[in-house]
């Protein structure tokens, strides 16, 4: 159950994980990419998940497929802006979009820092016209190694004035906190906040090592944090913010069975703790949708739902008159 007085965030929204599938199949057709499939109807298997992926490599996988199609800076600027749109759909008063640009550029060879410049440039517009307010994070695909990563953060940081933090994500498995510590520092020079995916697919150390060595003040998916009770208190007391998605988590193997997700135990050991919904495109989700599975299968009562709503205004890569716009804003509108 959603509470109306308070504003429906998303803080952990992948842009690139969120392009729609019709999207990507006109954009195949208009730009002349070969498609594994001859009808929509056979396609969305290839772009949505349909239960769950064996792991988290496999889920992301199904992301390819929509980058794939972005050959010029116009189809990045449409997904941006549909992704704004998408909002709206949705019912969501605020989020920050997060993407990757070098991933969204390296298909067709198009500029990391041009890219960048259209999804501020999509994200503007749409924030206009459907009258919500936006953030964006720049990400840095650790997958691609830490040489190119430092690329694309030059390239982010060539736009820092338009982002408000920057995210690590990819394969934590082989790509650990350590070697991005040089990357980090950078972040912290340009006065950006960080955001770190950590124990999603490794354990608590990544959880710790992401605070520790890359300065995070929120944790991407976090799940592997209830294995230890001192990182519990840890982020509790600093108000480390754990972004939880329970879909995603689901559909990447994180867990088993989404009745199993910690966020039980993160709220009971005081953990600031939202719901987000991760890549809503490839999960077949929307943020109302996570907060119905809290409820209904994870059994959170409607004074918890509350709870977690708050949070995610409070752990808002916002200042405090922003984010008390916001609350005047969702109390005038009831």
């Amino acid at each position: 159950m959603v509470h109306d007085n308070i504003p429906l965030v998303d803080l952990h929204r992948h842009l690139d994980g969120n392009i729609r599938p019709d999207t990507i199949w006109q954009l195949a057709q208009q730009n002349d990419i070969a498609l594994p499939v001859d009808t929509f109807d056979e396609f969305i298997p290839h772009v949505q998940i349909q239960d769950r992926a064996s792991d988290l490599l496999e889920f992301l996988a199904k992301l390819d497929w929509g980058v794939n199609v972005l050959k010029s800076l116009d189809d990045v600027y449409r997904v941006a802006y549909e992704n704004v749109e998408d909002l709206h759909l949705a019912g969501i008063d605020y989020a920050e979009l997060r993407f990757s640009p070098y991933y969204m550029a390296m298909k067709h060879n198009l500029n990391t820092s041009e890219v960048v410049a259209a999804v501020i440039d999509g994200v503007r517009q749409g924030s206009h016209d459907y009258s919500i307010k936006t953030n964006l994070i720049g990400i840095m695909s650790r997958t691609f190694g830490p040489e190119q990563c430092l690329k694309e953060l030059n390239a982010l940081l060539d736009h820092k004035t338009h982002l408000c933090a920057i995210d690590l994500a990819g394969d934590e498995l082989n790509q650990g906190a350590e070697l991005f510590e040089h990357h980090f520092s950078l972040v912290k020079q340009a006065d950006l906040q960080s955001t770190i995916h950590a124990g999603e697919a490794a354990g608590p150390e990544s959880v710790w090592k992401a605070i520790q060595l890359l300065n995070a003040q929120r944790i991407g998916h976090g799940v592997a944090s209830h294995q230890d009770p001192k990182l519990m208190e840890y982020l509790a007391q600093n108000n480390i913010t754990i972004e939880s998605c329970l879909t995603s988590n689901y559909q990447t193997g994180t867990i088993a069975d989404i009745q199993e997700h910690p966020i039980h135990t993160f709220l009971e050991h005081g953990v600031r703790v939202c719901l987000n919904t991760d890549d809503p495109a490839v999960e077949g989700i929307e943020l109302r949708h996570e907060y119905d599975i809290a409820r209904t299968v994870l059994g959170l009562s409607n004074e918890q739902l509350g709870q977690i709503q708050r949070n995610g205004l409070d752990a808002a890569f916002l200042s405090e008159s922003e984010k008390r716009a916001l609350l005047i804003e969702k109390s005038t509108n009831i």
